[in-house]
């Protein structure tokens, strides 16, 4: 208890120093409960993975100069292993030359991925907070964020990692890890996402909290590569008084990082090369979304004895840090004139329940900055085809019929109907993604010729095809079998 409101006290005490104004009208209050999540019979499991001194406190400085962003690495980066969670989402471990090290990167593939093979598709990058875990996005974990996109058609880019990082290059390593993203992002992932990945050279870039903050750095420092940025919760001011200490604090209690080896001593030049505020002119351009709560009690937070105080104690004083950082970083934009969107609303603390209702209200203007702004699902499945759907639970249809080597399939919010010799069949889940690994019906198990079944003993799911099948239990996965 004493630590988590010691943190309150400590981020009062920085805002206190800066100015609050311009309050914008929010619209309307995230809904008092994420939606419920529909379930898949055979569920993928991801492959087995493998006190620092104080800062100085900060000198006045003249503006500072235009950001330097990250140059290009000498060696190309290479994708080192490929997994398949299902037929629509995919990690890359990607081997970063600049960090030496591989980096997991998964993608969830745009709705009309498997109908149009030929396409490529506008990419949008989702940066996760200060505490990302090495093995998977917390957008994952913690949002509906998978099925959102799939009636979506963009390529969902989600990097792994980063712990504390704020996405930036590191000017030390740190715990072991040389810290290079932005290197890796603006450099490294794009020929791989826009070759192979079939993206188109559109990008878009959103993030909570750390990520908010990673979001509109990037764009500021590599100014037009993305056409939206959109920050939720975002710390949008890095160099203001008591900002490098503040951050220093987090990346302590967030992994034991140290702020020295990131920026150098708040003196460094490279604090303000790095901070959106003063880099906001490089904005101009692009989309731009910035929404945070207040720090109140809101829908989604466990009152305390304290009128209007949520329990969650550092989540309050975070959120009221990125609100005021927020509301300074929209007056900048208005006073530089260039145009954006800012949401403040009128409650809610640090949580992942409110960065997945941001996502979702965010994304009208993202479609539109991606150029899918008209996009939208058109499709009716035919008597045979919706039976088979109804009784796998697949959900509504992502898109009409299609070719595919040997017979005719069509893409449900679950799952892929697929025509064989036995007629229409269900292949979902994790079996559908081992499927998809293999070059789905023309590849070497051919067309499926049963849906998704139980095994004897009830543990397991299995599929049967032309030339053998895919059984999957939750033990060891998904096996490719004759």
């Amino acid at each position: 208890m004493v630590r988590v409101a010691a943190t309150v006290v400590a981020t009062v005490a920085v805002t206190a120093g800066l100015t609050v104004a311009g309050q914008a009208v929010a619209p309307a209050d995230p809904p008092a409960a994420p939606p419920a999540q529909p379930s898949a019979p055979a569920q993928p499991g991801p492959p087995a993975q493998p006190a620092p001194p104080a800062p100085e406190a900060p000198a006045q400085q003249p503006p500072a100069a235009a950001p330097s962003p990250a140059a290009a690495p000498a060696q190309p980066a290479r994708v080192t292993k490929v997994f398949w969670y299902t037929d629509r989402r995919v990690a890359l471990w990607v081997h970063s030359p600049a960090m030496n090290t591989d980096i997991q990167v998964q993608i969830l593939l745009a709705r009309d991925w498997w109908a149009h093979p030929d396409a490529k598709f506008p990419q949008l990058t989702m940066l996760d907070g200060l505490r990302a875990q090495d093995d998977q996005s917390g957008w994952v974990i913690n949002t509906n964020i998978v099925d959102f996109y799939k009636d979506k058609n963009v390529n969902v880019i989600l990097p792994i990692g980063g712990e504390s990082s704020f996405y930036t290059d590191w000017k030390q390593p740190d715990r072991g890890k040389t810290y290079k993203w932005e290197t890796f992002l603006i450099h490294e992932l794009p020929p791989i996402i826009e070759g192979d990945w079939r993206s188109t050279d559109v990008r878009g870039i959103e993030g909570l909290s750390m990520g908010g903050t990673g979001a509109m750095m990037l764009a500021a420092r590599n100014q037009g590569f993305y056409k939206f940025a959109a920050s939720f919760s975002g710390i949008l001011q890095l160099t203001s008084t008591g900002m490098p200490q503040a951050i220093q604090f987090a990346q302590r209690d967030g992994g034991g990082y140290n702020s020295m080896n990131m920026f150098g001593p708040p003196s460094d030049p490279a604090w303000k090369e790095h901070d959106p505020f003063l880099i906001a002119d490089k904005l101009r351009g692009t989309s731009l979304y910035v929404s945070s709560g207040n720090g109140l009690v809101g829908p989604h937070d466990k009152p305390s004895d304290i009128p209007l105080l949520a329990t969650n104690y550092s989540g309050v004083g975070l959120e009221l840090l990125s609100r005021v950082t927020s509301q300074q970083f929209a007056i900048k934009l208005n006073e530089l004139g260039i145009p954006g969107q800012a949401v403040y609303r009128p409650s809610g603390t640090h949580t992942w329940a409110y960065w997945e209702f941001e996502m979702a209200q965010a994304w009208p203007q993202a479609a539109a900055a991606l150029g899918l702004g008209g996009d939208k699902v058109a499709c009716r499945p035919s008597a045979p085809f919706k039976k088979v759907a109804d009784a796998n639970k697949l959900g509504g249809c992502l898109t009409p019929e299609y070719a595919v080597p040997g017979g005719r399939a069509q893409d449900f919010a679950q799952g892929r109907v697929i025509t064989g010799p036995k007629g229409p069949k269900a292949v979902t889940g994790a079996i559908g993604g081992a499927y998809a690994s293999i070059g789905g019906p023309g590849g070497k198990l051919g067309l499926p010729t049963s849906d998704e079944l139980p095994t004897r003993d009830g543990k397991g799911r299995f599929n049967t095809f032309e030339r053998g099948k895919i059984s999957w239990t939750a033990k060891g996965g998904t096996v490719i079998g004759k």
